[in-house]
């Protein structure tokens, strides 16, 4: 038996896997495709994103795969610069192939000792009080003492469990791929300001020599497991430009559509979901991965503890609490952004309006700390306004903030270098450094990197290292 079966081997059954391998939890990850995606699609992770995989100290790798761009114009893709002062070391956009954050989050995962097999499709699970029993396609049967699924928007897992997924079917479908093209970029430019009625989810964009992003509004809904064709492309462009300017030699095609659902519970048992699984939403704003990556870095270290026996009771159970709401907005502020996308005189009226707004700072700032979830915070009880918000990458000591936190511990921040974490020192670390970059005495980071505590007590310290660690190990 193993300790976790994880369903799904994209960025967020990878990462999940990588966090349980911080703590020796026994992972095993099952992927039902048997070779990695070839679909080269440039994604963007968004700061908090990049920030997580800074505190794992992934993020060197990342770089070298990526291309770093500016922090702005995300919200229903409305033109404006981010606003100055972000509060993070990392305030950019990491463009990067989405095969490449699957490759090195499954690398990293696998150096650290989890388990990733290959054409091995979940078909059924059974739990009990001890565990789950995983039936795969093939009839063999595998048990682990908890699963996750990671298994995407058509999640078996989710579908065996029961689990209702109430939202919105798709009304619309958008054909999105990266194809050489047969014209001048100055006759395509030209093209675009001419047809100025054009659908705003449309566009073509370039992204190498001779090659281009494509993105042009289906011609109807259809079954999104079917592949596009460099055909309904070429249709697509012919019908709103009267020319396909030439497409040809395509790199990938895909569709998506603006379906919007959230699973009515993340936890049943010993069985949880996490990504698209747990939620799926318009691709507006580019949240999708970095939402479900996010799930499983909170996930990861409270999967951990109850696996390892020091979790306390009800820690399994914040993760729903938290996460759950999280994905709920990002539905709302997708729908938001779906309908700005619409041609009518009143969603038009609308974002005009909203351009105007987002010439004030505070308005375009609380829009961009929301869709890089650097705005997120989440309810630990009544305290100061950074009580439940990550703690950004600040300098301490022995350099920067995010360099001690490789290890998916707590830590202990201690300004006054008079506390202790005494009988937690086996999952939280100390740091005393009266030169920390701080406003706060003191404060205590969960492992993944949210402010669990403030103040300057040690009582009142121990009582939330009890909140959160569990009992001391003496």
């Amino acid at each position: 038996m193993v300790d976790v079966i994880i369903a799904g081997c994209g960025p967020t059954g990878a990462m999940l896997a990588a966090e349980l391998r911080l703590h020796d939890v026994r992972v095993l990850v099952l992927e039902k495709e048997t070779e990695p995606v070839s679909l080269v699609r440039i994604v963007g992770l968004h700061i908090r994103s990049i920030e997580l995989m800074a505190m794992r100290g992934l993020l060197e790798r990342m770089h070298h795969h990526g291309r770093q761009r500016p922090a702005g114009g995300f919200f229903a893709a409305i033109n404006k610069p981010a606003p100055e002062g972000l509060d993070s070391a990392h305030a950019y956009l990491l463009g990067i192939p989405q095969p490449v954050i699957v490759h090195l989050l499954e690398e990293h995962a696998i150096e650290l000792g989890a388990q990733v097999r290959r054409g091995c499709a979940v078909a059924d699970l059974k739990q009990d009080d001890e565990g789950v029993t995983v039936e795969l396609a093939d009839g063999a049967q595998l048990r682990s003492r908890y699963l996750v699924g990671c298994d995407g928007a058509r999640s078996t897992v989710r579908k065996l469990l029961g689990v209702g997924f109430p939202g919105e079917p798709a009304r619309t479908e958008t054909l999105m791929g990266e194809m050489e093209v047969g014209v001048p970029q100055e006759e395509i430019a030209a093209k675009m300001t001419e047809v100025r009625e054009a659908p705003l989810r449309c566009w073509l964009r370039p992204f190498g020599e001779k090659v281009y992003s494509v993105l042009v509004p289906a011609a109807g809904v259809s079954d999104r497991a079917e592949p596009p064709t460099l055909k309904d492309f070429q249709q697509q462009l012919h019908t709103i430009f009267g020319t396909d300017f030439g497409v040809h030699s395509p790199r990938w095609l895909s569709r998506f559509g603006d379906a919007t659902r959230l699973a009515e519970r993340y936890r049943v048992g010993r069985v949880l979901l996490a990504g698209d699984a747990a939620h799926i939403h318009p691709p507006a704003g580019g949240q999708g991965l970095n939402l479900g990556v996010q799930d499983a870095f909170n996930l990861g270290w409270k999967l951990a503890a109850q696996i390892r026996g020091w979790a306390p009771e009800t820690l399994l159970d914040t993760y729903q609490a938290e996460r759950r709401p999280v994905a709920a907005e990002v539905l709302d502020n997708t729908r938001a952004q779906t309908e700005l996308g619409s041609t009518e005189p009143g969603p038009q009226a609308v974002r005009r309006l909203l351009s105007e707004l987002m010439d004030f700072d505070e308005v375009n700032r609380y829009l961009i700390e929301k869709i890089t979830a650097i705005g997120i915070r989440y309810d630990f009880g009544a305290g100061p306004d950074l009580l439940g918000r990550r703690l950004r990458d600040i300098e301490v000591r022995q350099g920067r903030l995010y360099g001690l936190l490789h290890r998916g511990r707590g830590l202990l921040l201690d300004r006054t270098e008079h506390l202790t974490v005494g009988g937690w020192s086996d999952r939280v670390d100390h740091l005393a450094d009266p030169t920390a970059a701080l406003d706060v005495p003191c404060l205590l980071l969960r492992p993944d990197g949210h402010v669990a505590w403030i103040g300057d007590d040690q009582q009142d310290l121990d009582d939330h290292l009890r909140r959160w660690f569990g009992k001391p190990a003496n």
